[in-house]
């Protein structure tokens, strides 16, 4: 049977500290890489197989999670409060958590969070942008109307009904997919 090894990745805008551990806890390799797709491809065809990952759930987490998860056996995300009780220290800095990331991956102590689906994640992307377009076009169509005169309450109820239907429908299929 094959080792597995296990990353612990620390994620941020710009870079990505890595450490890379065998199933003794002994370190593999561990460096930091540029956040980029590019980074990420060349630095995956380094890897020992076969390997997992985790990281820390952050805003970056979804489109590196869905990069790599193809190449990788698993690819987990920590909750990052749990993971702070669990991994607290003095010292701390971007290649110590990584090694911490790792640890827990290795020993099965990691707290793991729940990663919607890309499919979920692209529907939710897309309600929100909406959401944002109907609010940005509701206060301007009101800031119209009371420019004119007319009370623009009244008048926004009869226009956005087809808006308020097609969002109810959203609603109902991100609730019954």
């Amino acid at each position: 049977m094959e080792n597995m090894y296990y990353i612990g990745l620390d994620v941020h805008k710009k870079t990505i500290s890595y450490c890379v551990k065998d199933g003794g806890g002994r370190i593999y390799a561990e460096a930091e890489i540029p956040a980029t797709r590019l980074g990420l491809d060349m630095w995956m065809k380094t890897l020992p197989q076969p390997w997992t990952a985790a990281m820390e759930a952050t805003i970056f987490t979804a489109w590196i999670y869905d990069h790599i998860k193809p190449h990788a056996v698993a690819v987990k995300v920590a909750h990052p409060l749990m993971l702070r009780a669990i991994a607290a220290a003095k010292k701390k800095n971007d290649r110590i958590d990584a090694h911490k990331i790792a640890d827990c991956l290795r020993c099965d102590f990691l707290p793991e969070c729940y990663m919607a689906s890309t499919e979920i994640r692209e529907r939710r992307r897309t309600l929100r942008y909406r959401n944002l377009l109907v609010r940005q076009a509701k206060r301007k169509l009101a800031e119209m109307l009371n420019e004119m005169g007319v009370n623009s309450s009244a008048h926004l109820d009869r226009a956005l009904q087809p808006i308020r239907t097609f969002a109810e429908e959203a609603k109902w299929w991100e609730e019954n997919p």
